[in-house]
């Protein structure tokens, strides 16, 4: 039997969450080993590990994968959330690369400097609510079905259900114009392997603090 996932990453949530989130969703357990200091991301640089010199790394099925994008791909491909044919797939990609630019701009918030934050803060809520939810509140209400694509829970609807996680740690009543949104989080939120995600004690991570913020310039050097 293959071992569990290891995951190499920081403590905190950056682009290795989704990651969390998705093998969290398909009920696969993992280990993180945490890159703590600037000398745990040299040592692994060190010794040719990192495909890239970057991190997120996971180690799965006897690879060590980096590049989220890719690793999320093989993830949701080998437990079965990336449908059912190449048309299902597009959809999924296209959904997901959505949610990705909205969360990007979540996650780079806490290293802004203040002057700038409540006007980027802004912003996220008007592209979440102008430009991203509506898409995901049309697409449910076009084919009255419970998930994004094929009726079948799959990547895309995972990683909705973080982005909005996410926006509402921005502006908590951020879904109040989009009913088929907010349904859509309570479904998704009750799955059992994802609500075992959301309970305190799990391995999902906080929100980016001005202390981990610090300790992240640190490690990278920004």
């Amino acid at each position: 039997m293959a071992g569990k996932p290891k995951l190499h990453y920081t403590k905190g949530r950056g682009k290795m969450e989704s990651i969390r989130w998705l093998l969290a969703a398909a009920g696969v357990e993992f280990e993180e080993e945490f890159i703590e200091t600037k000398e745990d991301l040299e040592k692994l640089r060190n010794d040719g590990v990192l495909l890239f010199q970057q991190v997120p790394m996971v180690e799965i099925d006897g690879m060590r994968m980096v590049q989220t994008r890719a690793i999320l791909s093989y993830i949701a491909a080998k437990y079965n959330l990336y449908g059912k044919d190449l048309k299902e797939r597009a959809w999924i990609d296209m959904y997901v690369e959505g949610t990705t630019d909205l969360m990007g701009m979540i996650m780079y918030l806490p290293f802004q400097p203040a002057d700038t934050k409540e006007k980027n803060r802004a912003l996220i809520v008007e592209r979440a609510t102008t430009r991203y939810f509506p898409v995901y509140e049309k697409a449910l209400k076009d084919h009255g079905q419970d998930y994004l694509v094929g009726n079948k829970l799959s990547w895309a609807d995972i990683h909705l259900l973080e982005a909005i996680l996410m926006a509402e740690e921005c502006k908590p009543d951020l879904l109040s114009a989009f009913p088929l949104l907010q349904a859509f989080k309570g479904r998704i939120s009750d799955i059992p392997t994802i609500k075992k995600f959301l309970q305190p004690g799990s391995q999902r991570k906080p929100p980016t603090d001005e202390k981990f913020v610090a300790v992240v310039r640190k490690i990278f050097n920004i």
